[in-house]
């Protein structure tokens, strides 16, 4: 890997904060490169995201959704099941209704590096039905146009990853 960043899985500095945390290692899907690791923490009002991903199309944005099933066997990412929306709402932007699962795309650098820290609300770490943990973390091949129902059209899954509790 010549020339692209490394991703680490050291816990950042914000992931040190007292609310419960976790962690998922996202690993290329079948013929992919895409890797890297997300971290989340949990704030009063919602919760913190920090995510490293290397191995992307250039220059590109990609979609990025928490699903329902924490099972990256089938090669492809799709045995992670369909968008986490456990209060069923429609796909979307952060700004308005949205999955619990929906958020914010990340743009690859001219290196297919991207590294992005956003907060997401309703959603929670380490309990009640909004809990991530246990969930699977996507990384899809094309930007989320955050309209089409109920998967934003952001095409094939190039990497995935389980999210544990830190």
């Amino acid at each position: 890997m010549s020339g692209a960043p490394q991703v680490a899985a050291a816990k950042p500095a914000a992931a040190l904060a007292s609310g419960p945390t976790a962690v998922a290692t996202l690993q290329a899907t079948t013929g992919n490169t895409a890797s890297g690791t997300a971290w989340f923490t949990q704030l009063p009002d919602g919760v913190q995201v920090r995510v490293k991903v290397a191995g992307l199309k250039p220059n590109q944005e990609h979609g990025f959704h928490a699903h329902e099933k924490g099972d990256c066997s089938s090669g492809d990412g799709m045995s992670t099941g369909g968008h986490f929306n456990p209060t069923g709402k429609p796909h979307g932007p952060q700004h308005a209704d949205h999955h619990a699962g929906d958020m914010p795309g990340l743009k690859a650098d001219a290196n297919g590096y991207a590294e992005a820290t956003f907060k997401l609300t309703g959603v929670t770490i380490g309990s009640g039905a909004t809990d991530l943990v246990g969930k699977g973390l996507i990384v899809h091949a094309n930007p989320d146009d955050y309209k089409t129902q109920p998967t934003g059209n952001a095409g094939a899954r190039i990497a995935c990853g389980v999210i544990k509790a830190g």
